[in-house]
């Protein structure tokens, strides 16, 4: 059972915002209904501009946050674009290998990199969710499959199994006060979808947001990144995907097909297609270039064995599960179902 839950700014600063204040009133609220006591980083709510500037504060909230052991969950604010400045602080003293333990680590997006730094370090995280996104939901409640695995996780310390959705969403336009209680529209939808390959594989998932990976091996958005990355050596060479499952998703940029193939290349020169059991693939936000993103896997990939399973409610497109990555998942396409565990 989770007890207390720290929330923390490793990407942006956004929960420090003014424009944010009433979605952080209805997280909270509702994180203190489930009886969980909540806390912030010391420099979560620090705005913008602090945290762009000063990533040696978000890389101590990190460190004091696992330290802690007061802290049962750290839960990331939001995404953003680049927690991969952390990583001199983190590990150029092996600062975050000193602390780092099995409390629930749960973020998506940009934290994509943040999950890389802690599997480095053998541990386990979940993917899938964060507080702005999805426990601030300004509806009058949390998406009810968003919350059913929310529950689950702060209930039980893990997932057992993941199912389709029923329903997916349309993203906000706005998120203003003047939104709140107001419901998002919403589509009737179609399940998990076996593009190729067998319908049943398994092995222990990991990846994240396809957009944050681009970055790790392209200099287009910051120079220094790919740099960074293959210095402290967070991404696993092939023989690191061996057996495992890619989990991939897209942001809310809305990635190019062309950008999409560009990421999935620079995957394919690393052997992650040859090393690995399967892939996922998330339902893109609005089902943008959801055909599209489809062929380009197939093209990309061009092996007919390897499965590939989309449409999963995970990452950018609402509603959104919750994958543990470091545990033995089984993913059956004829049930509609990935189970976790032995």
């Amino acid at each position: 059972m989770i007890r207390t839950v720290e929330i923390i700014s490793l990407s942006s600063g956004i929960i420090g915002e003014p424009a944010v204040e009433h979605e952080l009133k209805i997280g909270l609220d509702r994180l203190r209904s489930m009886g969980l006591e909540v806390k912030f980083s010391e420099h979560a709510l620090k705005g913008l501009d602090h945290i762009k500037k000063q990533p040696e504060d978000r890389a101590s909230d990190l460190l004091t946050a696992y330290a802690d052991p007061g802290v049962d969950m750290i839960l990331c604010a939001i995404g953003g674009d680049d927690t991969y400045t952390l990583l001199p602080y983190l590990f150029e003293e092996h600062q975050l290998e000193k602390v780092v333990n099995d409390k629930i680590f749960l973020g998506f997006s940009d934290t994509t990199i943040n999950h890389f730094m802690l599997h480095k370090l053998g541990i386990k995280t979940f993917y899938g969710q964060s507080f702005l996104a999805d426990i601030c939901e300004l509806d009058t409640e949390m998406l009810p499959y968003t919350r059913r695995f929310f529950e689950e996780l702060i209930r039980t310390g893990g997932i057992k199994e993941i199912r389709p959705s029923d329903v997916w969403y349309e993203e906000r336009t706005s998120f203003d006060a003047d939104q709140i209680g107001t419901k998002r529209p919403e589509h009737r939808n179609t399940g998990f979808q076996l593009l190729q390959g067998p319908p049943v594989f398994s092995g222990k998932i990991l990846g994240g947001c396809l957009d944050s990976m681009f970055d790790i091996f392209d200099k287009g958005l910051y120079g220094d990144m790919p740099v960074l990355c293959e210095k402290y050596d967070i991404f696993p060479d092939a023989s690191g995907w061996e057996g495992r499952i890619l989990l991939l998703e897209t942001s809310e940029e809305r990635p190019a097909p062309d950008k999409v193939r560009k990421a999935l290349e620079y995957l394919k020169e690393r052997g992650v297609f040859k090393a690995v059991s399967g892939v996922l693939f998330g339902k893109p936000m609005n089902e943008c270039y959801d055909d599209e993103y489809k062929k380009v896997l197939v093209s990309v990939i061009d092996d007919p064995a390897l499965p590939i399973l989309c449409n999963i409610n995970v990452g950018h497109a609402a509603p959104r599960c919750i994958i543990p990555f470091g545990i033995n998942a089984t993913v059956d396409a004829v049930e509609q179902v990935i189970r976790f565990g032995s």
